[in-house]
């Protein structure tokens, strides 16, 4: 989240409250301030946009929609594929057309954010994910697993 002109608001916290914020902080490699301000505007955009989530992922951290594993730029990218058809798209993921148009919504306004997420989606390959996610395996057809499986029981 880009912040281009800044305000300087003071506020108090609880100890608790600012101990754990530290921590995030540090977590994330942020400061505190930044990690105060990525905090107050999510909860913003939480406001502002229905079924709107923020949770961190191998990407970071990332807007998803509520109640499910999917981020906002996956939705889109689903939305994409179904030329812009909400009710396709809804009917596909079995949710209310609301919550769909709500992912939309969210990527109208912050386009820069969602095509950041687009694009590296697409310069994604299979040794970036591994790198990633050290389980990944590629996956193949039964043929070749077979024959994979064949191969090693004959060793």
């Amino acid at each position: 989240m880009a912040i281009t002109r800044s305000v300087v608001i003071s506020m108090r916290l609880p100890a608790d409250s600012g101990n754990r914020l530290k921590r995030m902080a540090s977590r994330h490699g942020w400061t505190p301030s930044d990690a105060s301000a990525r905090l107050v505007e999510e909860g913003l955009r939480r406001a502002e946009f229905a079924f709107i989530d923020f949770r961190d992922s191998a990407a970071g951290r990332q807007a998803y929609m509520q109640g499910s594993t999917l981020a906002v730029w996956e939705v889109l990218l689903l939305a994409r594929s179904y030329r812009g058809d909400v009710a396709a798209v809804a009917k596909h993921l079995r949710w209310p057309e609301a919550k769909v148009q709500a992912a939309i919504n969210y990527a109208e306004a912050l386009p820069d954010e969602i095509e950041e997420a687009l694009s590296e989606n697409t310069g994604a390959d299979f040794d970036s994910l591994k790198r990633m996610l050290p389980g990944t395996v590629k996956a193949g057809s039964r043929r070749a697993r077979k024959s994979r499986d064949a191969q090693a029981s004959a060793r």
